[in-house]
């Protein structure tokens, strides 16, 4: 009876056995087919997400190169105001010093008329002496 069981065990090892090479293909098939469409998809999802960092990049560095633009147009506007205002400082003193040169013109044609009138007189005493 020993015998007999010894049998049956290694009867059952050798019926139950070892997986076959084409078992294993079917099940694994299906499996690799999913896998390989899931890295197709995958290879798709990456190539457009590349694209759309090539997109929003370019306008990225569009803005950027805008903001820099800008801020140098800022940066001229400031120097052109402030010469704008050293060169209104300038005029009004230019204007001050020519109200004050005018004064100043009014004042010798003044004294000149005024000497002008006393050498008429002085000549009109002479002529009649």
């Amino acid at each position: 009876m020993k015998g007999l069981g010894v049998m049956v065990c290694v009867a059952m090892l050798f019926a139950a056995g070892c997986a076959t090479e084409s078992f294993v293909k079917e099940q694994t098939d299906p499996i690799s087919s999913r896998i390989d469409k899931l890295d197709s998809r995958l290879t798709g999802i990456e190539t457009k997400l590349n694209d759309l960092e090539k997109k929003v990049g370019q306008p990225m560095a569009d803005l950027d190169a805008a903001k820099s633009e800008v801020a140098a147009a800022k940066a001229d506007a400031q120097k052109a105001a402030q010469a704008a205002q050293a060169a209104e400082g300038n005029s009004v003193a230019a204007a001050n010093r020519a109200e004050a040169a005018a004064a100043k013109a009014e004042d010798a044609a003044k004294r000149a008329d005024t000497s002008a009138q006393k050498a008429e007189k002085a000549f009109e005493m002479q002529q009649k002496k």
